[in-house]
């Protein structure tokens, strides 16, 4: 009985989660039309870094918790550094697939077309940001030296800030994509807001929305961890692929909603974006406060995000600028490797 009430718990709450990542978008859009931004700063940026806050809280919470209340440090810093990892990976292999299989979907649905006019620049600009971030991170755990781990870690939030730096000064030189299939401000249907009050409402409507997101996924993760100790599901598991699924639901909602909008360029670089944060913050929150020397899971898995990735930027290359959903889609076979990897590991085979 107890196991149909969670599950069905669970359903609540992911639903609340998606109705939250509509109203998010919807304040991000309207945001981005505000400050006259691009669609590559606002979803690279603006979008990004708003729906990564619930995997950065995460293993904040999990390492910094472990020293408030003096637990089991070991076992939060592990649980920490998995979902440090896990996040990009999600992002890197499941995000892509779900946004390759929104196209596919939308497509017989006869909602769009196969074509998704990407601004592949904006592509390639992130994705080689968080190569390089996400390489100095996983070579820094070779490191034997806490100082130099420290360093690195400002070193990468560092490069973080540049990288918004010049997204956004590079995409100032693009005008804001056309705006009459903009809806209005969900707000704005329950509150009536003069036009000098309309950026306050927007930023209103994004900071609900991402209390909602913050909080549902830790209700969520909570429900996780009940499942995983009523299964007796190993933490490997836990930290390394179950969590930053529900921490990674705002990217792939958001993408999918701008996939049926046909804004691509939105719903790409709000993922890769992700990535580019995920490869400096918590990467730096990871080399600050725990010992980060990656286990042989940890480097496979990291191993497995090159290669989804690879696909994708080479396809890109390969078909002169031009994103395929296929190459997309091949993120959900990278991911499936990586999960039968870990069930023969826990179950001691491999």
């Amino acid at each position: 009985m107890d196991f149909i009430l969670h599950m069905g718990y669970v359903l609540g709450i992911l639903g609340l989660i998606v109705l939250s990542c509509v109203v998010f978008t919807n304040a991000i859009e309207h945001l981005g039309e505000e400050l006259n931004l691009s669609e590559g700063a606002v979803g690279s940026v603006l979008a990004a870094v708003g729906t990564a806050l619930p995997e950065t809280i995460v293993p904040l919470v999990a390492i910094l918790g472990a020293y408030i209340t003096g637990s089991n440090i070991e076992t939060g810093q592990e649980i920490g550094v998995g979902a440090i990892l896990g996040a990009p990976f999600l992002l890197g292999t499941l995000a892509f697939f779900v946004t390759g299989l929104a196209v596919i979907f939308y497509k017989n649905m006869g909602k769009r077309s196969l074509e998704m006019p990407v601004n592949t620049s904006i592509m390639f600009r992130d994705l080689h940001y968080f190569a390089l971030a996400y390489t100095i991170a996983v070579a820094s755990s070779f490191i034997p030296s806490i100082t130099i781990k420290h360093v690195i870690a400002v070193l990468l939030i560092f490069m973080y800030g540049l990288y918004v730096f010049k997204t956004i000064r590079d995409e100032a030189k693009t005008p804001h994509s056309d705006v009459e299939d903009l809806d209005i401000l969900y707000l704005t249907k329950f509150i009536n807001v003069s036009g000098k009050f309309h950026l306050a409402a927007i930023l209103l409507q994004v900071l609900i929305s991402l209390l909602g997101i913050i909080f549902l996924a830790h209700l969520f993760v909570g429900q996780l961890k009940f499942f995983s100790a009523l299964l007796s599901i190993n933490p490997l598991i836990l930290s390394l692929i179950i969590t930053p699924i529900a921490t990674e639901l705002p990217e792939k909602f958001n993408s999918v909603i701008w996939i049926k909008a046909r804004k691509d360029t939105l719903a790409i670089g709000n993922i890769t974006g992700a990535m580019v944060f995920q490869s400096c913050i918590p990467t730096a929150v990871g080399l600050a406060l725990t010992p980060w020397v990656l286990t042989t899971s940890a480097l496979i898995n990291v191993a497995i995000v090159y290669c989804s990735v690879s696909v994708v930027y080479f396809n890109i290359v390969k078909n002169k600028g031009v994103l395929c959903p296929s190459a997309l889609m091949y993120g959900g076979l990278f991911y499936l490797i990586y999960l039968i990897y870990v069930i023969l590991h826990v179950k001691g085979i491999i």
